[in-house]
């Protein structure tokens, strides 16, 4: 057993929250470390289906602590909402659940200033959850921002949090932008989050001397990301990309955990791909093939309900994904999806200008411009739902999982033929199977 990362290695919506849900049995700690109430981790567990935007998807666990990290920010009346639901279908919240002091506190009036970016005339919209995730990294980047520890202390909160709306309102104004009462209101949002602040108290601390005595007493820890390496801020298809560390580096940031302590990490990627929001997506299926995908896939985003863009396995894609996060191993996610096909295209690597290549262009307007080669693989026909074996795989399924693995030198240690837990291929002497001790 090992300290482990598990991140998406593509534009998000991965399926990191069943792996992770899926290995939280075998942790003492499953621990968010960057991101806010934008990222959405859907759940099945028999009938019932849990979605989590802040809240680890280790919760589901009895008896398992669950810690968001100082990475991310936190809109406390969306985490007691999600509090709340959580209580209400039987989870031990009180006792599982750690949030660090150190996040960053989420106001309304940072979703207003979204709309600066996403929906002003003249300006090219990201393709945002209007959540207000980006605004709040900014004052945290700007060092104005409000974090949890702030927000439970009653002298301060008050003013600091009465100076920053007024901040954010002169900027809502000078672009002439509306908003609701609830959003503005700062004697009313001052109550409302004193009230929440109450209610989470008990659940704050320094998570980063929790992590760290935990590590000491020889705990396992399991490191959940959100979104997608290819929307990492410094990394991803800038400037469509989310505001936080969404590669493995942001682990150690936005936990607060030494880069020594980390024995591993796992890549989760679909056996096609997706992506939301605006930029590039080379192997994107504009035709009914992509709407096969979306269909089958259930491609939906579970946070705004947005159908996914869909298209084919990109290469570059995970090989560049690969490179950063130091992939020990791949989690290959909705391969079921991909049953009723003759033959799946498979991108390869792109033509820029004439001229193939495998690397990953800097600027989104180069990425645009490419045009992806692809090599189409065997399909085969049959059902691949819910198998849990990998000699009861079809044999084309399997060359077809080979062939990713030859492609981008990272091994398939786990495939999910399926949302449920049971529906999941674990390959005996991988490298997955061996840092997560299902051997």
């Amino acid at each position: 057993m090992a300290n482990i990362i598990i991140l998406g290695a593509q534009w998000g919506d991965e399926g990191k929250g069943k792996l992770v849900d899926l290995l939280a049995c075998r942790y003492d700690y499953v621990v968010r470390y960057q991101g806010g109430h934008n990222a959405g981790h859907t759940i099945l567990i028999g009938d019932r289906r849990f979605v989590l935007r802040l809240v680890p998807s280790g919760i589901l666990h009895p008896g398992k602590t669950a810690v968001i990290g100082n990475g991310l920010v936190v809109d406390p009346i969306a985490l007691i909402d999600e509090i709340d639901q959580l209580a209400a279908a039987g989870v031990d919240v009180a006792n599982q659940l750690r949030i660090s002091n150190r996040a960053q506190v989420l106001l309304p009036t940072h979703r207003v200033l979204e709309k600066i970016t996403e929906a002003l005339p003249g300006r090219t919209p990201i393709g945002t959850t209007s959540r207000g995730i980006g605004p709040c990294y900014e004052n945290k980047a700007s060092r104005r921002g409000i974090r949890i520890a702030d927000l439970l202390d009653r002298d301060y909160f008050p003013g600091a949090v009465a100076q920053l709306m007024e901040d954010h309102l002169i900027r809502a104004r000078a672009f002439g932008l509306e908003a609701d009462s609830a959003s503005t209101d700062i004697a009313a949002v001052t109550a409302r989050y004193a009230e929440a602040a109450e209610r989470i108290r008990p659940l704050v601390c320094d998570t980063v001397r929790l992590l760290s005595d935990a590590m000491a007493a020889g705990k396992q820890l399991l490191f959940e990301g959100a979104q997608g390496t290819m929307l990492d801020l410094d990394h991803g298809t800038y400037p469509f990309v989310t505001s936080s560390s969404a590669c493995a580096g942001g682990a150690c940031t936005g936990a607060g955990i030494p880069p020594s302590k980390i024995d591993g990490v796992i890549g989760i990627t679909k056996a096609y791909c997706t992506r939301v929001g605006g930029g590039p997506f080379p192997s994107e299926a504009l035709d009914a093939m992509g709407d096969l995908l979306r269909n089958r896939g259930h491609e939906f985003g579970s946070v705004t309900g947005r159908p996914r863009r869909c298209g084919w396995f990109d290469v570059p894609v995970i090989r560049y994904s690969a490179a950063i996060n130091g992939f020990d191993s791949m989690v290959l996610t909705k391969l079921d999806v991909m049953d009723e096909l003759d033959e799946i295209p498979v991108c390869i690597g792109y033509r820029l200008g004439g001229v193939m290549t495998r690397e990953m262009p800097a600027t989104h307007r180069l990425l645009a411009k490419v045009e992806p080669v692809f090599e189409r693989v065997q399909g085969w026909k049959s059902s691949t739902k819910g198998i849990s074996e990998w000699t009861e795989l079809p044999e084309a399924a399997r060359q077809y999982i080979t062939f990713l693995e030859e492609q981008t030198g990272v091994e398939a240690g786990c495939i999910s033929t399926g949302p449920e837990r049971s529906e999941t291929v674990v390959r005996s002497g991988s490298c997955f199977a061996r840092l997560t001790g299902r051997l």
